[in-house]
């Protein structure tokens, strides 16, 4: 029985690196190989394989059986090859992963799974989950607003396990104390409903005040379960993303990668752009194109910095235009949600306003200096729209961020070419260096995990008792602060290659802050030390 355990516990499991003595006392004798490989060895064994893999979609399956097989094995093996693996164990092949997910089941991966059919299990489900271990950090999706790929129901669990990967590689939180969940609310999506091997509901995804009232039910289940959980939301609709967000923020240590995090990478990498070209953020104009969660979310946070700066509300109100399907937002457009009336316009400012239906036409109208496409539409930063953009403003900061890449507003390679090498430009995908006119451009990565496990870990090892914006701030400065602006062809943001390094120093910024403001639950008398006592280190 002890032999049968241990050997599938991923958090225990050794393999072949059980020594001889240990296999006497575990009763392994006989169930391995005989050879004894060393940590590194085995890593390298993993490596050579997963170098044998035809597609990323291959990669990614071994990768995660090894995952599933061996939790310290698999992080020693990311660790050495964080650049290379991130974009196969998250974003974007775990895109395909999520879409074929009832397709590909095998195991849980230790996640939990709530249905709002059955509001009664939540405790027992995280319990058995959980099963004993001290939880410091749970994902949870409701799978309605997965990547840029939409609904995809009870599948988005996927979502969730890779972002806690991206948690223990990046940050080194520890893998034992983490839980990945999904609450499955329903589906719109009808290709999942009529699929015999979808493992999800097969119903229309509920709303209103039974969905309220679930989530607040596990919330609280959260809260008495897992006392110093940090609660990471992630890929909630439109419709209820910022609704929760808003509901806990002050009194629970919850955050919304969507929301937040996107906002957070967005604002550092306009620091970092703004360090190149050496001009204040209270100079420039904003245009938002794509004004859902993501995109609303990182306007509020570049609004908030300029507030921080110095301008009024009212003053930096002016310098920020949304887009989205139907055009520039006005005050008297239909349907605008809370997060999106701040920012709408009146018509009353342009002579031409029923005209501004289109991008192109708002670039036009408004000279923007700053453009960030969350639109999932591909394409749609055409030559036309950059040309126009950089006619009016010296250093064009052009950020792209909608993924996977079958959905990006541009590439990096046209958009330099268009700004004549101008243009500052991050992308949300993983993006080539652009060779342009004798200059190599690094392309920065305007991607979340570049900020979340750092600001996580931060607020983690302070004990905070509330993620606020002020922590907030501090984390895009920090890292908006580690590009080089007297580089030529300079990224705005740092390379994911050097992913530990900077979530240690956007940790010490957020606990810091966090310390600073006395937010912090029990002493902290270094903040250094603290977040290396809440580090982990994948060793056997």
């Amino acid at each position: 029985m002890v032999t049968q355990s241990i050997l599938n516990d991923p958090f225990n499991n050794k393999g072949t690196a059980f020594t001889e003595t240990e296999r006497q006392q575990l009763g392994l004798v006989g169930m391995l190989p005989p050879k004894v490989q060393t940590l590194d060895e085995q890593a390298e064994e993993v490596y050579q394989q997963y170098q044998t893999k035809s597609s990323d979609l291959e990669k990614r399956m071994f990768l995660m059986s090894i995952f599933n097989e061996n939790r310290v094995l698999f992080f020693k093996s990311f660790s050495q090859h964080v650049a290379e693996f991130m974009p196969i164990v998250y974003d974007p092949t775990i895109a395909t992963t999520v879409e074929r997910y009832s397709e590909f089941f095998i195991q849980p991966q230790n996640a939990a799974f709530l249905s709002i059919d059955d509001p009664d299990s939540i405790e027992a489900s995280l319990r058995n989950a959980a099963n004993g271990r001290k939880i410091r950090l749970l994902c949870v999706t409701d799978g309605e607003g997965i990547l840029g790929i939409g609904d995809w129901g009870t599948q988005g669990v996927d979502i969730t396990v890779g972002k806690l990967m991206v948690y223990t590689a990046a940050a080194g939180i520890d893998p034992s104390e983490v839980l990945p969940d999904v609450i499955d609310a329903g589906t719109n999506n009808e290709s999942l409903l009529k699929n015999p091997l979808y493992l999800g509901l097969k119903e229309h995804r509920v709303h209103g005040e039974r969905y309220d009232n679930y989530i607040d039910q596990f919330v609280q289940a959260v809260e008495k379960l897992f006392p110093d959980v940090y609660l990471h939301f992630e890929d909630f609709g439109r419709s209820n993303a910022a609704n929760i967000l808003n509901k806990y923020k002050d009194n629970q240590l919850v955050f919304n990668d969507d929301i937040q995090g996107t906002g957070i990478i967005v604002l550092a990498g306009i620091i970092g752009a703004l360090n190149i070209s050496k001009q204040k953020l209270t100079d420039q104009t904003y245009l938002c194109f794509g004004a859902g969660t993501a995109g609303a979310g990182i306007t509020m946070r570049v609004y908030n910095e300029m507030v921080a700066s110095g301008l009024s509300p009212e003053e930096a109100k002016k310098h920020f235009y949304m887009v989205d399907k139907q055009g520039l937002l006005f005050e008297d457009t239909p349907d605008l949600t809370p997060e999106q009336k701040p920012f709408a316009r009146s018509r009353s400012e342009f002579a031409n306003a029923d005209e501004l239906t289109d991008l192109l036409s708002v670039v036009k109208a408004v000279h923007p200096t700053i453009l960030v496409g969350t639109s999932t539409q591909p394409g749609t930063f055409t030559e036309e729209v950059v040309k126009e953009m950089a006619a009016h403003t010296e250093r064009p900061i052009i950020f792209p961020i909608s993924n996977p890449t079958k959905l990006i507003e541009a590439k990096a390679d046209d958009l330099i070419k268009w700004t004549d090498g101008k243009g500052l430009i991050a992308t949300g995908i993983p993006s080539d260096d652009v060779n342009y006119n004798g200059v190599t451009y690094h392309i920065g990565q305007a991607n979340n995990a570049l900020i979340y496990p750092g600001l996580g870990l931060g607020a983690i090892a302070s004990s905070a008792s509330v993620l606020n914006d002020a922590m907030i701030s501090a984390a895009a400065h920090s890292l908006g602060g580690i590009v080089d602006p007297a580089q030529p062809g300079a990224a705005v943001l740092p390379p994911v290659t050097k992913l530990n390094q900077f979530s240690d120093t956007v940790a010490k910024a957020v606990a810091q802050s966090a310390v600073d403001q006395k937010l912090n639950q029990k002493p902290i008398k270094s903040v250094s030390d603290a977040i290396q006592k809440a580090q982990w280190k994948p060793e056997y």
